[in-house]
């Protein structure tokens, strides 16, 4: 069943599907933001939320299971699995703890859907790598629609630059888990 165009919302954060938008999309670890960090940002304004947990991810906190090459990897050729098929792939990021992604969805697939297939996908093999069984990813992911070209572009240099801002690389090429490496 194809899930409607418009908000939505699981009871956590609310989500927008458009079938003609493009969208950062925010997705982390189960351990990357403490509990005191998340209290916090229940009390922040919604549109608050995105920047405040983007600024507490770059710290790098909890297992960053995503700094570990074989993870990063599987990670990054999950979202260019199907790229140009049920989505396209503006610009991606694997962070130590998280993972960016600029993305335009395809007519017929939600992005609830796409996002619950990167997550399920890779958790359920980067818990075979590791060894561990468990909650792999954080329930929820955050997402913003882009406005427009200029809207796009900041949000993709944003995502290259993020590795550079904190601190994992001198310049965004230099992150091998990257849109910026790809070029």
């Amino acid at each position: 069943m194809q899930t409607p165009l418009g908000w939505r919302s699981r009871g956590y954060l609310p989500h927008f599907d458009t079938a003609s938008g493009v969208q950062h999309i925010v997705f982390r670890l189960a351990d990357a933001l403490p509990a005191s960090v998340l209290k916090a940002l229940e009390c922040s304004p919604a549109t608050d939320r995105f920047d405040a947990a983007e600024d507490v991810l770059d710290h790098g906190l909890g297992s960053r299971a995503l700094a570990a090459p074989p993870i990063a990897a599987l990670v990054e050729r999950t979202l260019l699995h199907f790229d140009g098929d049920r989505y396209h792939l503006w610009a991606w990021c694997v962070m130590p703890n998280h993972v960016h992604a600029l993305v335009a969805q395809s007519a017929g697939c939600p992005l609830s859907r796409i996002v619950h297939g990167w997550k399920s996908f890779a958790a359920n093999r980067a818990n075979q790598i590791l060894g561990k069984t468990g909650r792999f990813w954080a329930p929820e992911y955050f997402d913003r629609v882009m406005r427009g070209e200029t809207d796009a572009e900041t949000a993709r240099i944003y995502i290259e630059e993020n590795p550079v801002a904190a601190g994992l690389c001198a310049r965004p090429g230099a992150w091998p888990w990257s849109s910026a490496s790809a070029r």
